[in-house]
């Protein structure tokens, strides 16, 4: 993975447009929050292989940058990203990395399943 470049993003946000896809996204601060204050709460949303069909895919912002996909009944959101690749399967992949390289959100596009 390397830095967003914004207009990659957009162009493989378009390609998938009205196609059925499966959507892994995650957001997390995990274990991350535990251990640097007492009583802090650990957070985690996942969902993996949920079916997703968008009609517009949008990537916005300066650095870090958000993710909206505007489905026919709602949105699928994502903030914070910085990072991406199109891999050799052809799947979009997104992350989020705090500064010191860990992962904050995930939100990853594909034509097939993901593994599980």
């Amino acid at each position: 993975m390397g830095p967003i470049d914004k207009a990659g993003v957009q162009s493989a946000l378009e390609s998938f447009v009205n196609e059925n896809l499966y959507l892994h996204l995650e957001t997390t601060n995990g274990a991350y929050a535990a251990h640097r204050q007492e009583g802090a709460m650990a957070v985690c949303a996942y969902i993996r292989n949920g079916q997703i069909r968008y009609e517009r895919g949008t990537i916005a912002g300066d650095g870090p940058y958000r993710v909206g996909l505007k489905m026919d009944i709602g949105w699928v959101y994502a903030e914070g990203l910085t990072d991406w690749e199109m891999d050799d399967k052809g799947r979009l992949l997104l992350a989020g990395n705090d500064s010191e390289g860990r992962l904050a959100v995930a939100l990853e596009l594909s034509r097939d399943p993901f593994d599980i």
